[in-house]
């Protein structure tokens, strides 16, 4: 093998190489896996479209990826509120399941590389993307970049288009709204004995247990997308709440399993029917109560579940 080869193997390697934080990096920006593929498939495409003294002459190709790829998903932020006008019912992040789970996010392809998976750590979980689509795209960029990824806002300010200064204001005024969102979550293991007796009593249909695990205020929020039957609001309080889950489950008795698993690195279930997952849940859980589930039926967003 030439010199020339070796350094051509040794320059894929490392562009390849950046895939996984790429991955994790969209998927954080944008809530969704298929968006997030479809930015790293881009952010490539245009590294390729470069002639090779172009890309040679590039001191870090990581550090370009991970710019072109914050400004693909910065323009999809933009984009996504029309988006969402248009969305049928409430709009909920898409649920990531624990490695061992991960089944392939497109239809008809082959196994996903381990690369196209989501790193399960707090920055992913369901009640830190809800805070963070409720932010404004450059307040989401400058949060995710600099306090999950340790970005310096020199180069945030060169994706945003704004000064370090700025950037490092909109990193700020972002923070402010994550502890304004709510005290912060349960230890793993005390969430995980509540998820576990909302299960049982869900599959007793014991309403008055249901409403002791959940917090007066709760909130139910359902994503069908208009693929799947769900309600079009958030349902409030926690014995609407109950009685509601309640009589889903009555319904379904016999039908449908209900299995414990991770979603997004914290405890959450899983519906399944047929052996098909038809429904994830996210739960929220400060103070020893459930203060929300989030339910996630849109089969699109479920293609990365696996079957049982």
């Amino acid at each position: 093998m030439t010199d020339h080869s070796r350094h051509d193997d040794a320059g894929l390697s490392a562009i390849i190489s950046e895939r996984r934080r790429l991955i994790n990096l969209a998927y954080r920006l944008l809530g969704s896996v298929s968006e997030a593929e479809d930015v790293v498939q881009e952010t490539y495409a245009r590294w390729y479209a470069m002639s090779r003294a172009q890309r040679d002459a590039i001191e870090s190709p990581g550090a370009w990826l991970s710019k072109v790829a914050g400004r693909i998903c910065l323009d999809m932020l933009g984009s996504a509120r029309a988006r969402r006008e248009r969305y049928v019912g409430e709009w909920i992040p898409e649920p990531v399941p624990e490695p061992g789970q991960w089944v392939s996010g497109r239809v008809g392809t082959a196994p996903p590389d381990p690369a196209d998976r989501i790193t399960l750590d707090e920055s992913v979980s369901m009640a830190f993307l809800v805070v963070l689509d409720a932010m404004t795209p450059a307040e989401r960029v400058a949060l995710v970049l600099h306090d999950v990824f340790r970005y310096p806002f020199a180069e945030i300010a060169e994706i945003t288009g704004r000064t370090p200064a700025a950037c490092r204001q909109l990193a700020s005024s972002a923070r402010r709204r994550i502890r304004d969102a709510g005290p912060p979550a349960a230890p793993a293991a005390r969430q995980a004995g509540i998820v576990r007796d909302f299960k049982e009593a869900l599959a007793a249909g014991d309403v008055g247990a249901l409403v002791g695990l959940l917090d007066p205020g709760a909130t139910l929020t359902v994503d069908g997308g208009g693929l799947a039957s769900a309600t079009l609001h958030p349902i409030e309080g926690g014995e609407r709440i109950a009685r509601y889950c309640a009589g889903i489950a009555v319904r379904s008795r016999g039908l449908t399993l209900l299995l414990e698993r991770t979603v997004n690195g914290q405890p959450g279930l899983v519906a399944q029917y047929g052996g098909v997952t038809s429904t994830v849940y996210a739960f929220e859980i400060a103070d020893g109560r459930i203060k929300h589930i989030w339910a996630v039926r849109n089969p699109e967003k479920l293609r990365s579940w696996g079957v049982d």
